[in-house]
């Protein structure tokens, strides 16, 4: 997506930028002892844990103690009754606590999590009239800067019944742009003085891909879809680069604090990669980022002729290109085979013809580069797939297409879903937040296809797991609850929603570690607590493997480990 600022409600865990020191449940048990006195010792183990991980073979198995190389990565799995090594650098005593790999979102927008956290939020709000108290007091609080940036408004959370207009808050900050975004990060509503500025008139086309929603006369009412936000976001200025830094920061504590230790970076510019890239010199970079190049011309002037290399031991690595074939489905965007259900003269946007569709990701396939096509409608799910089928014959191999979202596909095409080695980058949480929009936009006879993870498994493909944060909050536990019972947090439905795709707690978290490192092209590093891999790990307050839906949904790290060191602990 073409971010400025999107996302649902976020809940920030506690926090801490402070010195890392034993927490207090273990605080006497972090025993510090002499440095190794010979290499071939492991330097230091995590014991009495109620450990869990994935084999090689793919099995979820337990363990008791995991020791760490002076690498950083997984010497050997203990269980119980095995013998510990006597020389260490240190040993922590989980106290039976859970210990997980750490967890991979496989879809996130690492600088709109960042922007949005530091920004106008506007997605808590119930109503249009919150949502205009809180951007006058947001305007008030900050005189500067002169523009107003935020998002995260939802008419459908509203109940407004239509779009929000211009005219809805002009009065708020006379004289101020205003722009916000949508929640799906595929509209955003500008008041009239970021349109003067843009210097949108009703004599403004739309352009290709994009929609500008317009009034009786003709007249642009504020709401600019799609490939039409660029009208209004060209004109806003660019942030500065220490906010850019701040932002990055921010993401990477919100990540950590959830315990997210790796994410895909789907959509990334060549200014976010530059503000990667200082982190990663002053070793500021924490989490580790898989990047997808914003289009081709990025890609290509950041990788040049093939995936980088690892960057700051193995933090920073891009690795291919995400392209966009519609938009998304609150905004009407997707790209539907028939006409929505509740606007029937529409059936979405078509971003590429089938022929810039394929000559785009041949450009890709023939420097190795992967590509990620964002589909969310079934027709764009359909397109994408005929040109992976037909790609596939020239670029042979081990290619990991991905399809990122495949929302809506139509239940004749999930089989070929199976073929080619392709991903399913889905998103569980979309589910619960969407249902009751899902049936409004379509009706309830084509959702055979929504959300549809059991039948991805039972089709054999990849199947993989991420939040599209700041769309949603990245916290991955109510997305694995989600993905095992098919409701929301109050329960809801009952029985949960379309419960065939329901599928277990191990495939969930397998979405969430090793098929999700596999996807980034990182399985040989990250996903598993496998001898070799990346200690990458986390200590969590319950066994969310024993725990119901709701409990699930409440789990919290308390300790959150990469590459054998602590990065992040709860308050």
């Amino acid at each position: 997506m073409s971010w400025l600022f999107k996302r649902r409600p976020l809940t920030l865990p506690m926090l801490s930028n402070e010195p890392l020191p034993p927490p207090r449940w273990e605080r006497g048990l972090f025993v510090g002892l002499a440095l190794l006195a010979s290499p071939a010792l492991a330097d230091g183990l995590i014991d009495n844990a109620n450990g869990y991980t994935f084999d090689t073979k793919g099995q979820l198995v337990r363990f008791n103690g995991l020791l760490i190389d002076d690498q950083g990565k997984v010497a050997k799995l203990l269980d119980r009754n095995d013998k510990r090594p006597e020389k260490l650098d240190y040993r922590l005593d989980a106290k039976g606590r859970t210990v997980i790999p750490g967890l991979i979102d496989a879809h996130g927008h690492v600088m709109g999590l960042g922007e949005a956290a530091l920004s106008l939020d506007l997605s808590a709000t119930n109503s249009l009239g919150e949502a205009q108290a809180a951007l006058r007091k947001y305007a008030a609080d900050r005189p500067t800067p002169l523009w107003i940036r935020g998002g995260g408004w939802n008419q459908e959370r509203w109940s407004l019944g239509r779009f929000p207009t211009a005219a809805d808050i002009d009065a708020i900050a006379p004289g101020r742009p205003v722009v916000l975004d949508r929640v799906d990060g595929h509209a955003l509503l500008a008041n009239s003085a970021a349109m003067a500025a843009a210097g949108i008139s009703a004599k403004t086309k739309n352009p290709p891909g994009g929609l500008i929603e317009r009034d009786a006369r003709g007249n642009p009412t504020g709401v600019f879809v799609d490939a039409a936000r660029e009208l209004i976001t060209s004109a806003v200025p660019a942030m500065l680069p220490r906010d850019r830094d701040a932002a990055l920061a921010k993401a990477q504590e919100i990540l950590l604090g959830y315990g997210i230790t790796a994410t895909a970076d789907m959509g990334t510019s060549g200014e976010d990669w530059q503000v990667m890239r200082r982190a990663g010199d002053a070793g500021r970079l924490r989490v580790r980022i898989i990047s997808y190049a914003g289009g081709i011309p990025t890609l290509l002037a950041v990788a040049g002729t093939g995936p980088t290399p690892w960057l700051y031991d193995g933090k920073l690595r891009m690795v291919g290109v995400k392209l966009y074939d519609d938009g998304a489905l609150g905004s009407r965007g997707a790209w539907l085979k028939a006409p929505y259900a509740d606007a029937p003269k529409q059936t979405g946007l078509q971003f590429l013809d089938d022929a810039k569709l394929r000559n785009l990701m041949s450009r890709a396939a023939m420097d190795g580069f992967q590509t990620a096509i964002h589909a969310i409608g079934d027709a764009a799910n359909a397109q994408a797939l005929g040109a992976i089928e037909e790609l596939a014959e020239t670029y042979k191999g081990d290619r990991r297409w991905r399809i990122e979202h495949a929302q809506i596909v139509d239940p004749a095409d999930l089989a070929r879903f199976g073929k080619h080695g392709i991903i399913a980058s889905m998103q569980p949480i979309h589910q619960t937040s969407d249902r009751r929009m899902a049936e409004a936009r379509l009706g309830l006879g084509r959702l055979g296809g929504a959300y549809a993870w059991k039948a991805m498994l039972d089709n054999k493909v990849p199947l993989v797991f991420g939040s599209d944060y700041p769309v949603e909050s990245p916290n991955p536990f109510p997305a694995l609850a989600a993905a095992i019972s098919r409701q929301d947090a109050t329960g809801q439905p009952p029985g949960g929603w379309q419960p065939q795709q329901i599928i277990t707690l191990p495939e969930a978290f397998r979405a969430f570690t090793a098929t999700a490192a596999f996807a980034g092209m990182a399985e040989d590093r990250i996903g598993t607590l496998t001898p070799g891999r990346m200690a990458d790990f986390l200590i969590l307050d319950r066994d969310i493997f024993t725990a119901a839906p709701s409990d699930i949904r409440a789990a919290k790290p308390l300790e959150t480990w990469i590459g054998g060191k602590r990065v992040w602990v709860a308050k």
